[in-house]
């Protein structure tokens, strides 16, 4: 079974965008552009009833499209760093939306997350980083900006146990209220 996992895409012009500020970083494993996302909800190894469940409900979801801008870098870690990544500005339909996704997996009898929604786009992993080299990277980073993009859909993902940072699979689609018709037929070959 694989780890699922909801998610917003990112345009291809913000992902080459993202991976033209990597540099090398000792202890960095820089994740590819086609494996930037916006992680909504982590539902991680789940059975078949759970899955389906957990898409029917997800089904149901319908909110408006909005739009979204990506704003400063950061890590996740602190004294022991373990990620970089990009943060998404504030919006309260970002923050509706993944309510939404909370309660759509705790519907389907997933287990509450316990951590609070921080939207973000890992751009790489670390292990045994000097911190002062990412202190560096962050100065002369730390300030990206995204131009705005709109989102349109959600993703319902998929990644193999224990390998963070892809690849990830495209399991299902859902499109926000109206916008069906921008999503890609035949994507997802989940059979739940």
């Amino acid at each position: 079974m694989p780890r699922l996992f909801t998610a917003i895409e990112l345009p291809d012009e913000i992902c080459d965008e993202l991976y033209r500020l990597r540099l090398p970083l000792p202890g960095a494993r820089w994740i590819r552009p086609e494996n930037y996302h916006i992680t909504l909800r982590f539902a991680g190894d789940i059975g078949n009833v759970e899955a389906r469940e957990f898409i029917a409900n997800l089904a149901r979801i319908e909110p408006d499209g909005f739009e979204l801008k990506l704003s400063g870098l950061g890590v996740f870690g602190g004294d022991d760093p373990h990620s970089i990544w990009a943060a998404v500005e504030p919006k309260p339909e970002l923050e509706e939306l993944a309510r939404a996704h909370e309660k759509a997996a705790r519907n389907a009898g997933l287990a509450p997350d316990t951590r609070a929604f921080k939207p973000h786009v890992t751009l790489a992993r670390l292990r045994h980083a000097n911190v002062d080299a990412i202190a560096r990277f962050l100065s002369r980073n730390g300030g990206y900006r995204s131009e705005p993009f709109f989102v349109a859909q959600t993703l319902l993902m998929s990644s193999r146990p224990g390998v963070g940072g892809g690849p990830y699979g495209i399991e299902d689609r859902f499109p926000m209220r109206g916008m069906g018709f921008l999503t890609d037929e035949g994507e997802g070959d989940a059979n739940w």
